[in-house]
C-alpha cells in the first residue's frame, strides 16, 4: 500500500525532476523501486504526469491562448515541428523503449549521458537568441534532442535546454522553450499510457494517495519551472551535470554489485 507520505515524496520527485535537467522518469523508477511499487507504477506515473502537465498549463496559459487564436502562427508551427521527432521515434520504437524502461538496466548510463550533454552545452559560447528569434530549424533540432529523451533516465528538459544552447539561444530562452515544448510531450506520453491502464491493476494505491501524489507533483512542478528559469539566467548547468554523474555511477555500482 502506497502511504500518503510516500505519495507526497513521489509527487515532489516528479514535479521537481520533470523540469530540473536531471530526468523525472529515471528518478521515478528509482523511487518506485525504493517503495516496492514496480508492478503498480503505470497508473501512478500517469497521475504524476497529469500533475506536472497542470503546472505547465497554468504557467503557459497566455502562450496556449495565442496558439489557439493563431493555430497556424509561428509559435504553433514551432511547437508542431519541435514535437514531430518525438512522435515519430515514439511510434516506431515504442516496444523497444518500453522493454528498456521496465528493466531499468540502462538508466545508470543514461544519467551519465544527460550529464555529458549538460556539461558540453554549458561550456559553449553564450547564445543571444530570444524567443522571437527561434527558427524552424532550431525547433527541429531541439525536438530531435527531445526524442532521445524517451529513454528513461535521459532528461527531456536537460537535452532540450542543451540543444537550445547549441543552437545559440540564451539560457533563459532555452529553458523557456524547453518547458513550453514539454506540454505536447507530457500530454502525448499520457495519451500513449491510457490504453495500457485498462490492462493494469491499481492494487496497493488508494485514491487519496493518488490525489496527494498528483497535487504534490503539480505544486512542485510549478515551483521548479519558475525557479529554473530564474536560476539559469546567471548560473551554470554544471552542478546538474555533476549530480546526474554521481547518481549514474551510484546506480551502476549498485547494479554491478547485485544490490539493485
Amino acid at each position: 500500500m502506497l502511504s500518503k507520505i510516500e505519495a507526497l515524496i513521489l509527487g515532489i520527485i516528479q514535479g521537481l525532476t520533470e523540469f530540473l535537467p536531471i530526468s523525472s522518469t529515471g528518478h521515478l523508477y528509482l523511487g518506485r523501486h525504493l517503495f516496492g511499487l514496480d508492478e503498480a507504477g503505470l497508473f501512478l506515473d500517469t497521475m504524476l504526469h497529469i500533475g506536472t502537465l497542470l503546472a505547465v498549463l497554468v504557467l503557459y496559459k497566455e502562450e496556449l491562448l495565442t496558439i489557439f487564436k493563431k493555430p497556424f502562427g509561428k509559435l504553433s508551427m514551432l511547437m508542431i515541428i519541435g514535437t514531430i521527432p518525438a512522435v515519430v521515434v515514439g511510434l516506431l520504437f515504442k516496444d523497444w523503449f518500453d522493454s528498456i524502461s521496465k528493466t531499468g538496466v540502462t538508466i545508470g548510463w543514461e544519467f551519465l549521458v544527460t550529464g555529458a550533454a549538460l556539461w558540453m552545452a554549458d561550456g559553449i559560447r553564450k547564445g543571444r537568441k530570444q524567443m522571437d528569434e527561434i527558427g524552424y530549424t532550431d525547433a527541429l533540432v531541439i525536438g530531435t534532442f527531445q526524442a532521445a529523451a524517451i529513454l528513461p533516465a535521459v532528461s527531456r528538459s536537460g537535452l532540450t535546454i542543451a540543444a537550445g544552447l547549441f543552437r545559440g539561444l540564451n539560457k533563459e530562452t532555452a529553458a523557456y522553450f524547453s518547458f513550453l515544448l514539454s506540454i505536447p510531450a507530457i500530454a502525448g506520453g499520457i495519451v500513449f499510457q491510457v490504453p495500457e491502464l485498462f490492462s493494469q491493476t491499481n492494487e496497493g494505491i488508494s485514491f487519496t494517495s493518488l490525489f496527494f501524489a498528483t497535487v504534490a507533483s503539480a505544486l512542485s512542478g510549478y515551483f521548479a519551472i519558475v525557479w529554473m528559469i530564474n536560476y539559469i539566467k546567471k548560473n551554470s548547468l554544471k552542478i546538474f551535470a555533476v549530480y546526474v554523474w554521481v547518481l549514474g555511477l551510484a546506480v551502476l555500482a549498485l547494479q554491478f554489485s547485485g544490490v539493485f
